[in-house]
């Protein structure tokens, strides 16, 4: 067999990259994958079909401890939705304990009715929850303004909105034990577009990661709404990315 264009040692460098790619997942299937991240984070991964977009992954946050779990943003749907709680039972052997929806739109709620079906409890911020009875979204069931911290076994996690930027009710959820901050969609890979801007407010949306970044200048793992984790670099492309713009230049 010919490979053109290729020696052999490139070609044996990406075969052992693709397979360590690989490997670092937990669990993976044709619908959802979850990546460790630290000792108590998760990251899950699901898919979201859009006319814009396409077939869009979108990530959501679990944290672990003593038997419990906290989800950060359900799956796409329903059966996604399934798929990952019946793996956190099966494989973790923990009992799922809340799941937290950082905006209304679908890749933070759409799989919230298999939650409420397992009598998992909902948490949002009352602005999601104004927002997603509007456009008629399944709502999660217990409301807060702008801060909550829950807890998971012996771990806290603080909830809290900064401020508008991708959506009006964007939160972000930070674990201070192990340094991680799930962003969501408020929070964009480095290199990545504007992405859909809907229901943005790109004036806000660089005063408002400015304000975490300076609460949260000790966070190591930053994960966005899509794409990969990294650090504070994150941060400080989002800013960038939406420093000066203006609604009515969009």
């Amino acid at each position: 067999m010919k490979f053109k264009n290729f020696t052999f040692p490139l070609l044996l460098t990406l075969v052992i990259a693709c397979k360590t790619e690989k490997e670092n997942y937990v669990y993976e299937s044709e619908t959802l994958k979850i990546k460790q991240l630290t000792k108590s984070t998760f990251v899950h991964i699901s898919y979201l079909q859009t006319e814009s977009f396409g077939n869009v992954p979108c990530n959501g946050m679990i944290v672990v401890d003593d038997g419990e779990a906290l989800i950060f943003d359900t799956p796409a749907n329903d059966a996604q939705s399934k798929e990952l709680l019946d793996w956190l039972e099966s494989s973790l052997k923990v009992k799922p304990k809340g799941v937290v929806a950082t905006h209304f739109h679908a890749d933070c709620l759409g799989g919230l009715t298999e939650f409420h079906s397992r009598q998992v409890p909902s948490y949002a911020s009352s602005k999601t929850i104004d927002l997603a009875k509007e456009r008629n979204e399944i709502v999660p069931q217990q409301a807060f303004d702008t801060y909550l911290e829950l807890q998971v076994g012996n771990t806290k996690v603080a909830n809290e909105f900064f401020g508008e930027g991708h959506t009006k009710d964007n939160i972000i959820s930070y674990l201070a034990d192990e340094k991680v901050l799930f962003g969501g969609c408020l929070i964009k890979e480095v290199g990545a577009g504007e992405g859909y801007l809907g229901d943005a407010n790109v004036d806000e949306w660089s005063a408002t990661v400015t304000r975490i970044k300076s609460k949260y200048e000790n966070a190591e793992i930053i994960i966005p709404g899509h794409g990969k984790p990294g650090g504070q670099d994150l941060l400080d492309f989002t800013i960038e990315l939406f420093k000066g713009k203006r609604t009515d230049a969009n």
